[in-house]
């Protein structure tokens, strides 16, 4: 996947020391909500909703739409908050480690032809709701999130301190 510049000029200064990054998925819904848009990624050949880091000062609803445009050349409406999530620590092949706080957003498409639009995504499809492909936990508990009813965002706070 594609690192931003900022995060290069981070690395170029700390190495590989662990990152703190802001992120967001975007789970995008056909119209009548019975389909999500998923992409194959480049990087792990894995179904995924679109994922992506924000930049600095971008809003991350700007960066959802962004990150569809980039992944799978479409344009989406951003709906609401599905969930806030911190993601498990991780360290890529090159030894770069990083830590993700994602905020994942339920979408709708509004046009444009879905297709691998910048090298991110092997492939974009649309799947039944009731029929998603295989994918990481991570990326199923996201897109869980995204269908579930209501109007609540999902959050943890198994790590909260018992009082304030």
């Amino acid at each position: 996947m594609a690192v931003p510049e900022f995060v290069l000029e981070l690395r170029r200064k700390i190495g590989t020391d662990p990152l703190w990054l802001a992120g967001v998925t975007a789970v995008v819904l056909d119209d009548s909500g019975d389909r999500v848009l998923l992409i194959r990624r480049s990087d792990t050949g894995e179904w995924a909703p679109i994922t992506g880091i924000v930049d600095p000062g971008e809003q991350p609803a700007v960066a959802a739409i962004r990150e569809a445009r980039e992944e799978a050349d479409i344009e989406i409406r951003v709906e609401r908050i599905a969930a806030v999530d911190i993601t498990p620590p991780r360290t890529y092949p090159n030894g770069d480690q990083a830590q993700y706080l994602d905020v994942s957003f339920v979408c709708r498409y509004e046009s444009g032809e879905p297709r691998p639009a910048d090298g991110e995504a092997l492939d974009v499809a649309w799947f039944p709701v009731d029929a998603l492909p295989e994918m990481s936990e991570e990326y199923t508990h996201r897109v869980r999130n995204a269908l579930a009813p209501g109007e609540a965002a999902a959050f943890s706070i198994a790590d909260a301190p018992r009082s304030w």
